[in-house]
């Protein structure tokens, strides 16, 4: 029943409470923070706008508040924008990227591959209000959790997330993630060599053809030194496409890396 407030609007809050009751007792999560903390003021394109399937393809269906449904909805900069590093200047290769996603790499020389890889798992968690899942391991194996930190507000993340920068990369985050079929890949998933230096590329986005099975994906960076994330072109496609295909044969070739099939690692949970 609605009630009938002093301006003679009907007010609908008690219909609102129990609908939010019911998803909180249904065990549904509910974003407690922005959904992209960084971002100040309306959100431009996303990146699932900016990027369509192939023709004869369709997106892969995902969980909502998943990081594969997140990931799709990433804010973009304007097409044709630089990638920078994080002094701002220009990176040296301009010919790499396909798009730059529109958030903040820093000032300091840390947030590169593997680091922009958990800055984006660690967004999506916190954004969700998740803020005693984010945890990752030092190159020691010892946990750095977000929630022993005094401050546990965006800033105070920031910060954590630095700290995570400095002494956690892709030694220890390969570490941390279990095998993965390439034939089952998924949006989330990291494509990762493990060391001093390594690299690892994070799967954004997945889509299928129904007629024949197969899967292509698209892929994002950060590089050294630390620079904007952005979506990798696949130098390889004929089209100009920055789709990549499950069918790439023993080695995944990027612009700046290559992977071999059985470097396909996903998050635990």
């Amino acid at each position: 029943m609605t009630n009938q407030g002093a301006d003679g609007v009907l007010s609908f809050r008690p219909f609102m409470t129990l609908f939010l009751l019911s998803i909180i007792s249904s065990g549904a999560p509910v974003a407690a923070e922005p959904r992209y903390s960084w971002k100040r003021g309306s959100a431009g394109e996303a990146l699932e706008q900016r990027y369509p399937p192939p023709p004869g393809f369709a997106r892969v269906p995902v969980e909502p508040l998943s990081f594969a449904e997140w990931l799709r909805g990433l804010p973009m900069k304007s097409d044709g924008t630089a990638v920078l590093l994080h002094t701002g200047a220009q990176k040296g290769r301009q010919d790499v990227h396909a798009g730059v996603v529109d958030i903040d790499v820093g000032q300091r020389d840390l947030q590169q591959c593997a680091d922009a890889i958990m800055r984006l798992r660690a967004e999506w968690l916190y954004s969700l209000g998740r803020k005693s899942d984010i945890a990752f391991n030092d190159t020691q194996g010892k946990r750095l959790r977000f929630s022993s930190r005094s401050k546990q507000d965006y800033p105070g993340f920031r910060k954590y997330m630095d700290f995570v920068f400095a002494y956690a990369g892709t030694y220890s985050l390969e570490r941390e993630l279990v095998a993965a079929d390439v034939d089952d890949i998924r949006a989330g998933d990291v494509f990762i060599k493990g060391g001093f230096p390594g690299h690892a590329v994070l799967v954004t986005d997945v889509v299928a053809n129904p007629a024949t099975g197969e899967k292509r994906f698209l892929l994002m960076q950060s590089y050294m030194p630390a620079q904007d994330i952005h979506v990798l072109k696949n130098l390889a496609s004929v089209d100009g496409s920055p789709w990549y295909s499950t069918t790439f044969g023993a080695m995944l070739v990027t612009p700046e890396w290559q992977f071999s099939r059985s470097q396909l690692r996903r998050w635990k949970s």
